[in-house]
């Protein structure tokens, strides 16, 4: 999709929302190409980064993992706080543990997308205190459509290239464009289990959307396909932090 680059001129601090299937990493990266500003900060990536470089953070939260325990929302709050005080968009007095007041950087630069955190509303009051989110948008797609989307996708295992016979079909009927090798189904691409999915993110997501509806940072967007979101994402983003706005 060939687009135009945009300057921001306000420090946008985003979260998308949205079920699986639904896109939010391809909306990511159309997001980061069109505003070059825009910085992707993935929790799990912190925490993969901090168990490779073995970090204290990072070997703290192996012992975690290592035992099969879900790491502590502390632990990730302290991950994505450090990387922002390394860029410098908070204040270098930050902690998760005082009281002031978060003061993140205005600066267009200091933009961010947050990937894998908040998923509830109670880690999103918790980040509410270290860097205040200013853009949480809610991708919603008709289950039926993702559903469909997970019934024409195939894979290539060894590189992890993904493709979709509906819009992204390989040049070969189930070969993989540039091995030649056969693709396969995702052991887990089957509709009971893409529905149990759906039914739990609907769960949890909905006090997540209420706790950013509450604080006016909420922003909905719909549509049948990522090319469809796209348009009304970019015009959203360019009234918020593009023209000039405060």
């Amino acid at each position: 999709m060939a687009m135009t680059t945009k300057e921001l001129k306000r420090a946008a601090r985003i979260i998308l929302v949205g079920a699986p299937g639904v896109g939010k990493g391809t909306q990511a990266e159309r997001l980061m190409k069109r505003y070059p500003q825009l910085s992707a900060v993935s929790s799990g990536d912190l925490l993969r980064e901090g168990v490779r470089n073995r970090t204290p953070l990072g070997l703290e939260a192996e012992s975690y993992i290592k035992a099969g325990n879900l790491v502590p929302d502390d632990m990730i709050l302290k991950l994505i706080l450090n990387e922002l005080k390394s860029k410098r968009w908070v204040s270098s007095e930050s902690s998760i543990t005082n009281a002031i007041p978060a003061s993140p950087s205005q600066n267009p630069s200091a933009s961010f997308i947050l990937d894998g955190f908040p998923r509830t509303a109670a880690q999103a009051f918790r980040l509410d205190s270290l860097i205040p989110i200013n853009l949480v948008v809610s991708l919603v797609t008709p289950v039926n459509i993702i559903l469909s989307r997970i019934a024409s996708r195939w894979v290539h295992a060894p590189s992890g290239r993904v493709y979709n016979t509906d819009f992204n079909a390989p040049k070969v009927a189930g070969k993989d464009d540039i091995t030649g090798e056969a693709l396969t189904k995702r052991a887990d691409d089957d509709d009971e289990t893409w529905k149990s999915r759906l039914k739990k993110f609907d769960d949890t997501s909905q006090p997540l959307l209420e706790h950013y509806d509450h604080k006016g940072v909420l922003w909905t967007v719909k549509g049948n396909s990522s090319d469809e979101i796209t348009p009304k994402l970019f015009q959203e983003l360019e009234s918020r932090f593009a023209c000039g706005s405060s």
